[in-house]
């Protein structure tokens, strides 16, 4: 019989981990000053039983609670001004973000505009864009995933697509960490497969991205390592058995350490991925792992040496290949589409893409620098299924 780990950590922020945790969210909510809490989630997870319970066990630990749910897949900033708009109405004096990437980034970012005077866009992850904000205006959050993928409840930021351009776009400032994150498992068990393989290779890409990034992190590229082998050992049992609570629990350690290792960087994958989510919608885990081989191969005269020595620690054979072929295979058993056609994304509008992906804030972390012409041949492989 396997069993879920139970621990405490302190990094990057302090992290309540194991099965049943969540029956602490009212206690939680009290050690961070919160009254009033602003459940942000999307309108599925609304209507099920682990948030109805949740919104219950706060009003009935004496917090007067509310729900928020007007989340798109991929946020836009409608959702965000909505959200603060009902933070306000409702006189909430925090944010519990609930669900998976969109609902934890769009939770976030409410949170931090709620005291804001100037538009969204003027604390885009430029520069120190991020010291415009009056960080006593941020209302406190706690994080709670119910996916295993985008580690947003360990970040600093929410990716939110601005309408008028289709733009994604980062909103950053440190006080958007969460103040407590409650990673309970058991909340992930109901996924169905589909899901868990998107956010799965989510975290995967995550970690990929970070552990090749150029630049000198070596606890960023530990940890990387360690979730990529996470991945590779507990990400197709928990595909197969949903019920699995101990994959269930690596996974969603694997993704929390993706998005600690990725302070150092990302890459191409996003970089490609972020334009196609915007422009069509498509869910962001599972088209980092269609673009995945595609960069891992553009990469390769930069990365080999790496990713050699990466093959071996996780128990492959120590060369690139090796590699190349374990994505392969893993994108193929859990019903990954080879190409961009498996997304219902066509060659229509590559051009625009191709020029949105060298300007996507995560290109900059790439081992290989991309400019308009190579991301234009990365979408046209990745349409034709060249590795």
């Amino acid at each position: 019989m396997t069993v879920s780990p139970r621990s405490n950590w302190s990094y990057p922020t302090p992290i309540r981990f194991g099965a049943g945790r969540i029956s602490e969210l009212a206690e939680a909510c009290k050690a961070v000053g919160m009254s009033a809490p602003l459940i942000v989630t999307d309108p599925f997870l609304a209507t099920q039983p682990m948030t109805k319970n949740a919104l219950e066990a706060l009003k009935a630990a004496g917090l007067k609670a509310g729900i928020f749910s007007d989340i798109k897949p991929n946020p836009v900033e409608t959702n965000v001004y909505k959200g603060l708009e009902a933070l306000k109405a409702g006189n909430h004096d925090g944010v519990v973000a609930f669900g998976g990437g969109s609902a934890l980034d769009a939770g976030k970012v409410i949170a931090f505009m709620k005291g804001q005077t100037r538009p969204m866009w003027d604390f885009e992850d430029i520069g120190d864009w991020w010291t415009r904000a009056d960080p006593k205006g941020i209302a406190p959050i706690i994080a709670v995933p119910t996916t295993a993928g985008t580690g947003s409840e360990v970040g600093r930021a929410g990716v939110i697509t601005q309408e008028a351009t289709h733009t994604k776009k980062v909103i950053f400032h440190p006080l958007m960490m969460p103040k407590i994150v409650i990673c309970d498992p058991e909340l992930t068990v109901g996924m169905p497969p589909h899901i868990t393989a998107g956010t799965g290779l989510d975290a995967l890409a995550h970690c990929i991205e970070a552990y090749c990034a150029p630049g000198y992190h070596p606890m960023a590229d530990g940890i990387a390592a360690e979730g990529i082998r996470l991945v590779k050992e507990y990400l197709p049992r928990a595909y197969k058995d949903g019920a699995d609570i101990e994959a269930r629990a690596q996974m969603m350690s694997a993704a929390a350490m993706g998005a600690t290792a990725f302070q150092k960087g990302l890459g191409a994958i996003h970089a490609l991925s972020h334009p196609t989510g915007a422009l069509y919608d498509t869910h962001h885990g599972l088209t980092n792992a269609v673009f995945m081989p595609y960069v891992l191969v553009y990469n390769r005269a930069a990365i080999e040496k790496r990713i050699e020595r990466l093959a071996a620690y996780i128990g492959l054979e120590p060369s690139f290949q090796a590699f190349l072929d374990w994505v392969l295979q893993l994108r193929k058993d859990l019903g990954v589409p080879h190409t961009l056609a498996g997304l219902k994304v066509d060659n229509a509008r590559f051009d625009e893409m191709s020029e949105m992906a060298p300007n996507d804030p995560t290109a900059g972390g790439n081992p290989v620098p991309i400019n308009k012409e190579s991301a234009r041949k990365l979408f046209d492989n990745a349409l034709a299924g060249v590795v």
